[in-house]
């Protein structure tokens, strides 16, 4: 049962809260009143990429649940700090610590390095919890577009092997998370553009050899199938994955809203509908303010206190 909800401040941004512009970086978040922090934290050493910010409720001594932000931006671009962590930090106010990620991006190396250090971010929190006041056993990884997906990833992947890369470190810890909230992430790279032709919205061009999301793979989307298959949360689904929360626009001219309602589908398969909710946000695009309204984002939460509390 989800628990009861609490009275939640708005939050804003300088760029359209919730999604990732196309034209470059968002503005960055309004940190500077949080009294508790930890910046650029390294996690790993095989690239500056690897680092994370940690913030802590300004009251209370832990342990405390963690929200774990993953930014968007097309896979190649975006950053830890940017107006995306903004609806994660109004988690501070209902007892969460949040540690928001940095990973590499396509222009530095291909997938899988994006989950991997996405993996080596989560083994890194509950090495270091007790350093930093963290409850290893309560980590919800959350996400939009390019992190959305990246936060599905985590979800479904805890038990496969093949994306813990031992030499990031922390090897001896598990990469499992406990809740997932997936803002209109992409799920499967080859369908996008099939799917926008059936909707009549958004650009169809997703398959192309400078999509980002071929970009991500290194080859053409069409080019790959076994990358695309490996690159998708939906391969990966079992019954030991988390509850998911999944959210997605329906008027989204980036990623097409079929991505999340086929995903939210798969999932009810295996984990049953009580561990699944999906949400789509009539005439939302791709993020955007109908995700960060107060009532929203109450919404998310009251799902993150049933995962984490």
């Amino acid at each position: 049962m989800l628990a009861g909800l609490g009275m939640l401040a708005s939050v804003s941004v300088a760029q359209p809260p919730g999604g990732v512009p196309p034209g470059g970086p968002m503005a960055k978040a309004n940190t500077a009143s949080i009294q508790r922090k930890w910046l650029d934290v390294a996690y790993a050493d095989k690239s500056t990429a690897q680092k994370l910010d940690i913030y802590l409720p300004d009251t209370g001594k832990g342990p405390f649940p963690v929200i774990v932000p993953i930014h968007g931006g097309a896979f190649k671009m975006g950053d830890k700090a940017d107006g995306q962590l903004t609806p994660m930090l109004a988690g501070l106010k209902r007892g969460y610590a949040v540690v928001s990620v940095n990973y590499r991006l396509s222009g530095e190396a291909v997938f899988p390095a994006q989950i991997q250090d996405v993996k080596a971010a989560i083994r890194f929190i509950r090495a270091h919890a007790s350093t930093y006041q963290l409850n290893p056993n309560r980590i919800a990884a959350w996400g939009g577009s390019a992190g959305g997906h990246l936060a599905a990833m985590a979800g479904t992947t805890s038990d496969i092997t093949d994306f813990d890369d031992a030499s990031l470190g922390n090897a001896g810890q598990s990469s499992r998370v406990q809740a997932v909230v997936d803002w209109f992430g992409p799920i499967r790279f080859d369908q996008m553009d099939a799917q926008f032709k059936a909707s009549g919205k958004g650009t169809a061009d997703h398959d192309a050899a400078n999509s980002p999301e071929s970009q991500l793979l290194g080859k053409p989307v069409q080019q790959a199938p076994d990358l695309v298959k490996r690159a998708s949360p939906a391969t990966y689904i079992s019954q030991s994955d988390p509850p998911m929360f999944i959210e997605h626009g329906t008027d989204d001219r980036l990623v097409p809203t079929q991505q999340s309602v086929d995903f939210a589908a798969a999932l009810e398969k295996i984990l049953g509908h009580q561990n699944v909710t999906i949400t789509l946000l009539e005439g939302a695009n791709h993020g955007g303010p109908q995700f960060n309204t107060p009532e929203n984002l109450a919404t998310v939460f009251s799902f993150l206190d049933a995962c984490l509390k």
